[in-house]
């Protein structure tokens, strides 16, 4: 690991996102709720699809997935951000940044794979719901999800490969509350072509592809509703994939343009980091919950059952 032999760099200062005290106590107090409020809904979600029969079906099984990346890609970097807030020294080893950079990555990337296949459950269901059960097989949607896990952790190993060759000498401030690839890039003293080449195929391919992928999905989607005749029959097909319409354009919108955007520590670029990395995870229980009948029919029948547990 050439970090050993010929960095002079143990740590990187990350800045956050406030210099001021009083900022930054009501920065920690509003993540803080945030976080806890991710951990809450996202267990929730798990624990209710798991326990209601009604729900083990493939869009059930992927949204168990969506919410345990959900919770993991917030506790890489929310933790540690609490910690810098609450801290006069703002800072984190470079062993600990090469960690979260690869966590961000393996959860960015599963969560881009599970929204596309999502997409293509929500296709298979809307414009061929007679072969429904024939397409999304057990076999099939399982495949689905843990070769969205595979490709995640894949794109996450080839980057960080890379990144661990890298030579950092003597800038050691990171414009940013957390360790992301395009932040260790600006500060590497060493040849990162192939670095670049790396994370510009992972936007292309991982993002951008996956993105592609949800698109098509949704043009034929949007093209079968319009071909039903009954604005009540438009409404209520529309109904069943607009929590996952909102979900992607939140996590798309942001995650996409923070990747596109020069690395400078900007206000905008922190706003999209935020957004996709804190924000999404904790409105993306909310958003299948309020939205879908089932899994508040769902949620209702387990509430239910505990207390009876209780009482009895």
């Amino acid at each position: 690991m050439a970090l050993g032999n010929h960095s002079t760099i143990t740590e990187f200062i990350l800045l956050g996102l406030s210099a001021n005290s009083h900022v930054q106590a009501v920065l920690f107090v509003l993540f803080l709720g945030i976080y806890l409020l991710t951990i809450m809904g996202n267990l929730i979600m798990m624990l209710v699809i798991r326990a209601d029969s009604h729900l083990h079906t493939p869009m059930y099984f992927f949204l168990s997935h969506l919410a345990f990346v959900d919770l993991c890609f917030s506790s890489v970097t929310v933790p540690k951000m609490l910690e810098n807030l609450q801290s006069q020294k703002k800072t984190i080893s470079v062993e600990g940044c090469l960690t979260q950079v690869f966590f961000v990555f393996f959860a960015a990337g599963t969560e881009a794979c599970l929204l596309s296949v999502m997409a293509y459950d929500r296709y298979a269901a809307i414009c061929h719901p007679l072969l429904y059960g024939q397409i999304m097989s057990k076999s099939l949607y399982m495949q689905l999800v843990w070769g969205s896990w595979g490709l995640g952790f894949l794109d996450a190993l080839i980057n960080i490969f890379l990144t661990m060759n890298m030579v950092f000498c003597e800038a050691k401030i990171i414009s940013h509350y957390s360790c992301e690839m395009p932040s260790l890039l600006s500060l590497s003293c060493s040849d990162i072509s192939r670095n670049l080449i790396a994370l510009l195929c992972s936007t292309i391919l991982h993002g951008l592809g996956t993105f592609l992928l949800v698109f098509l999905s949704y043009a034929r989607i949007i093209a079968t509703i319009l071909s039903i005749s009954s604005t009540s029959g438009r409404s209520k097909t529309f109904s069943t994939c607009s929590s996952h319409l909102t979900a992607v354009t939140l996590y798309y919108g942001s995650g996409l343009l923070r990747h596109l955007m020069p690395n400078s520590g900007s206000p905008m670029e922190l706003i999209f980091s935020v957004q996709y990395t804190v924000i999404t995870p904790m409105l993306n229980p909310l958003i299948y919950s309020l939205k879908n009948k089932e899994m508040k029919a769902a949620l209702k029948r387990t509430l239910e059952k505990y207390l009876q547990n209780i009482r009895y």
